[in-house]
């Protein structure tokens, strides 16, 4: 760093701020749903970036089914696909939980192996129906560009965008998890599944809708993530094991866990890849969550449950 004066120093670590700032909400969206199904099931989601990958492609989609047939429309179709990539993943979790993952609870090894192979299938899905090469949507104009906040400092309106989109969401998660009677059975699955199912809950429900939100979140994730980069068969799976370490990082179950993870692990990659390589970069993040997962093996904040 001796190179560089203290002025450049202090805007390259804006400038690679806020371009962590994009992967942050990438891996927020993607962990929270990860989070949820994993807090509440117990379940080893394998196939959850590929569900990321099925709201990338619904984006892409649209955008061709616009630029084709309703040109006019290509300025606001973006925030319908942001909708329809959550009905899309949504429904798409809901039929994996029901045709494989209910017969797979409480054998852990097992959905670990039926979801891997889940995501292959999909992957190659993709590459039957998109073909090999990475694709893009044609994003509107308004969320293309930068503003100038100094001369030195250009803030990526997208990462902005994707910002908000993620805070709605978070939000969302929030009043739903810990203000609706609907979150309220999630949580008391999570603590006692026995005696929610004496009490009345129909937990069978509860987990197959709960695989769906997070499948959902997911799909929002890959629509957010095509604002940033294009989008692959294999692109699901390149995201899988930082969405598994923010989880894990940050404390199963644990919203303010997950934020504060993901946070820390998308700003210390997105600094580190300027000054050494990206996989260098990895290496180094990894090392250190290992080293304080050593130390707090719950991770950063976690949720105690009734056993």
């Amino acid at each position: 760093m001796g190179e560089y004066t203290s002025q450049e120093l202090i805007s390259i670590f804006a400038m690679q701020g806020f371009a962590g700032i994009s992967l942050f909400s990438v891996l927020l969206l993607m962990a929270l749903g990860l989070a949820i199904i994993f807090g509440q099931m117990g379940v080893i989601n394998m196939a959850h970036g590929e569900f990321m990958a099925v709201g990338a492609y619904t984006t892409y989609i649209l955008s061709v089914a616009c630029e084709e047939y309703v040109p006019g429309f290509l300025p606001y179709y973006f925030v319908f696909a942001i909708i329809a990539s959550f009905i899309v993943a949504g429904f798409l979790g809901y039929l994996a939980e029901y045709a494989l993952i209910r017969h797979l609870y409480k054998r852990p090894l097992d959905t670990l192996l039926a979801t891997w192979g889940l995501s292959l299938i999909m992957q190659q899905a993709f590459r039957s129906i998109f073909g090999a090469r990475e694709v893009s949507p044609i994003l509107p104009d308004w969320i293309i560009g930068a503003y100038h906040a100094t001369e030195t400092i250009d803030i990526p309106i997208n990462g902005l965008f994707v910002l908000g989109l993620t805070v709605v969401i978070t939000l969302g998660v929030y009043l739903l998890m810990f203000k609706s009677n609907w979150g309220l059975r999630v949580r008391a699955i999570t603590q006692n599944r026995i005696m929610s199912g004496a009490v009345g809950i129909n937990t069978k429900m509860v987990d197959r809708l709960t695989f769906a939100l997070g499948c959902g979140i997911a799909g929002v994730a890959g629509a957010a993530f095509t604002t940033i980069a294009s989008t692959g068969p294999t692109t699901g799976s390149a995201y899988i094991v930082d969405t598994f370490m923010v989880v894990v990082f940050g404390g199963a179950a644990s919203l303010f866990g997950t934020i504060a993870s993901a946070f820390t692990i998308a700003q210390a990659q997105s600094i580190l890849e300027f000054f050494i390589s990206g996989s260098i970069a990895k290496v180094i993040t990894l090392l250190t969550i290992v080293v304080i997962l050593m130390m707090r093996p719950e991770g950063l904040f976690s949720i105690k449950v009734r056993k």
